[in-house]
């Protein structure tokens, strides 16, 4: 699995993907009409090439995957959430910068 870029999850490789990551996992929470969501991929992208085995981004399309977005509860997209050890430890809702993303990891990092 290539990990420096971001990995399409689903219901079926969630477990797997992000519960049970040895490392962090910012997930996406997107779809396919929405404009913010387009604006903040390229960061992600940029975020999974300079993580690359310190965090793996992972997206999932909420309209592929209507029971894991009721969940976690996303309300709103884009809505990224950080889990670490298999939990939800941050939510970031809306359009964001990279370096308030990149700041959450680094607390994240920081704490564990």
């Amino acid at each position: 699995m290539n990990t420096n870029e971001p990995i399409h999850v689903g219901e079926e490789s969630f477990d797997i993907a992000v519960l049970k990551s040895p490392i962090p996992v910012l997930v996406d929470f997107w779809a396919t009409w929405c404009g913010p969501c387009k604006m903040i991929a390229p960061i992600l992208d940029e975020i999974a090439r300079e993580q690359a085995g310190k965090v793996r981004v992972a997206k999932i399309d909420v309209d592929q995957n209507q029971a894991l977005a009721a969940r976690y509860n996303i309300r709103g997209i884009p809505t990224m959430i950080l889990f670490q050890n298999g939990a939800a430890k941050e939510t970031i809702v809306g359009l964001t910068s990279k370096q308030a993303i990149v700041s959450k990891l680094e607390a994240l990092a920081a704490a564990a």
